[in-house]
């Protein structure tokens, strides 16, 4: 009772004119409480003025954000040659505090131009409430340093950590295959069969599943051993 929990879809229900965006199929996520109407939003990039006018007409205040990681098409910023809106042009309209995990501030920092001052940082086993609902966030290196998760209740907002039928790729700059084989095998891997996965993209044919049906056919939940993972992702 009270959880509020929106998946947008980049393309479909914000940023529906940019192809760009539509091609990316970024996630969009809107948790909080439904009785205070109060939320924060996940990752908010593309097309800041429609989120906060889907926000507007569900009647719900914005009061924070949550980033995921740092990569310009979750937060904004430049990425292949494209400007994506993100938290600079949120902090324009509806300054609010901008959560993030300690290992990426200053990332976030030199990618969308926000100051120190505007993000709040955590460590992994953190949480944020809202009216009655509290957002865990884990700690989950791999993708990038300071990757996080956002788990409330039995939903858990995986970011580029964990996909359904993949997971985040760590040949880019400040990726990790260990540290990505640890956080699915040590952070993800203690919670329950029955939470549900809400992905940071939408690269499946179903936009949620649970991480049960993921551990019967996500390959990368799969590999028991470090050294069978560390080969199959290259070596590195």
């Amino acid at each position: 009772m009270g959880l509020y929990l929106r998946q947008l879809l980049a393309g479909r229900d914000f940023a529906k004119e940019d192809m760009f965006a539509g091609r990316m199929a970024n996630f969009v996520y809107l948790v909080g409480d439904d009785e205070v109407r109060e939320c924060f939003a996940v990752d908010p990039a593309w097309d800041i003025r429609g989120i906060l006018d889907y926000l507007d007409s569900e009647e719900m205040r914005l009061v924070g954000v949550v980033a995921t990681h740092y990569h310009p098409d979750h937060v904004g910023g430049e990425i292949f040659g494209h400007q994506i809106e993100g938290l600079a042009d949120l902090m324009a309209l509806r300054p609010v505090p901008v959560h993030v995990n300690k290992e990426e501030k200053e990332g976030i920092r030199i990618v969308t131009g926000l100051s120190s001052g505007d993000l709040i940082a955590h460590e992994g086993g953190d949480h944020i409430r809202v009216g009655s609902v509290v957002m865990n966030l884990l700690h989950t290196p791999g993708h990038t340093p300071g990757s996080q998760c956002i788990l409330s209740r039995d939903r858990l907002i995986a970011g580029d950590t964990l996909f359904i039928g993949g997971c985040g790729r760590v040949d880019l700059p400040g990726g990790d295959a260990e540290q990505m084989y640890y956080s699915l095998t040590q952070v993800l891997g203690k919670l329950a069969d029955a939470t549900l996965l809400y992905p940071g993209h939408n690269y499946a044919e179903r936009a949620v599943s649970s991480l049960g049906e993921e551990r019967k056919s996500n390959y990368c939940l799969r590999i028991k051993r470090l050294e069978d993972w560390l080969e199959f992702m290259g070596g590195d």
